[in-house]
């Protein structure tokens, strides 16, 4: 696979808490680099580009959905992701991107809801859209497993665990400006495949599926507090130690300080432990996970590497 760069983003609303982690290749080695702020998403893949000391694709990972959820999709008359994604923002699809701010107002072409608490509820989505209950609002790679809960809605932007916005900030900041420039994984086909025909690939990760392969434990910690982020780098340690093409030089005086003592420490750890995970599935350590169905392909999008025993 030629790929010559990988960055992990850890997304946010607020561009302060924009952090990445990238990795660049050197002959069979990777050299990680400390966590630094994304920047100007304007100019994100250039910048990134530019490190690359040996020839090959840059792949870039962002923690926001990436697809929508198959039961939408059946309503909405489009014939892929890609497509909605040219027509989103325009025409009859112009309010798609505005968050409704009242019940009445929520429609197919105007899915997101709410603007702000009071009043609300996860229902009137299902009534508006005519979908009957939250799991059919859940791409397949969302839904719960035995190791995390299910993710939250797409369409529902309220309250902390929301990822609505970050979609919506998103799509319209790095993928529709340049979707005729880049691979977009897995619509566009395989990792291996893509790395051979792009120069820029762009997928969705999911930092918490990571912490379990490291070998983290489901609860009993939190990445909010500085002393845990200590604590969990002990797991981190000898996962890299079994990885001797990671050179971390660079990356473990943080781990060992535990990515900061400010409130910006968690987002550095996300961002660090996406690329890890990336890093795994480029290496071939990892399957891409993705399973061969139909929809996933053409309209829900997959995790990087996220594996499920519930769908072929």
């Amino acid at each position: 696979m030629s790929v010559a760069v990988v960055a992990h983003c850890d997304w946010s609303m607020d561009h302060k808490k924009r952090w990445m982690a990238v990795a660049t290749k050197r002959g069979e080695d990777w050299h990680l680099q400390s966590p630094e702020l994304v920047g100007d998403t304007s100019s994100l893949f250039e910048r990134l580009r530019r490190r690359a000391a040996d020839p090959g694709a840059l792949l870039i990972g962002f923690d926001f959905p990436i697809g929508l959820p198959a039961a939408y999709t059946r309503a909405i008359g489009l014939g892929s992701f890609r497509e909605a994604l040219t027509s989103f923002g325009s025409e009859i699809w112009s309010d798609w991107y505005n968050v409704a701010d009242h019940r009445d107002h929520i429609s197919l072409q105007r899915p997101f809801y709410p603007v702000r608490p009071g009043g609300t509820a996860r229902a009137h989505l299902f009534d508006a859209l005519r979908i009957s209950d939250a799991l059919s609002l859940l791409r397949i790679c969302e839904r719960a497993t035995a190791d995390r809960q299910a993710a939250c809605l797409l369409f529902w932007t309220l309250g902390g665990n929301q990822v609505g916005k970050g979609a919506i900030s998103g799509w319209r900041e790095i993928i529709v400006p340049r979707l005729n420039e880049i691979g977009l994984w897995p619509f566009d086909g395989s990792l291996v495949d893509l790395a051979d025909s792009n120069r820029v690939i762009v997928t969705e990760t999911y930092p918490s599926d990571v912490y379990r392969q490291i070998g983290m434990p489901r609860s009993g910690w939190s990445k909010r507090r500085h002393t845990d982020r200590i604590r969990m780098g002990q797991s981190i340690v000898p996962w890299l130690a079994a990885r001797p093409n990671l050179d971390t030089g660079l990356l473990q005086p943080i781990i060992d300080d535990g990515f900061g003592s400010d409130k910006t420490g968690e987002d550095r750890f996300d961002a660090v432990i996406g690329l890890l995970g990336m890093l795994d599935v480029v290496d071939g350590r990892r399957g891409e996970g993705i399973p061969a169905i139909d929809a996933v392909h053409k309209w829900e999008g997959w995790i990087l590497g996220h594996h499920r025993d519930d769908v072929a």
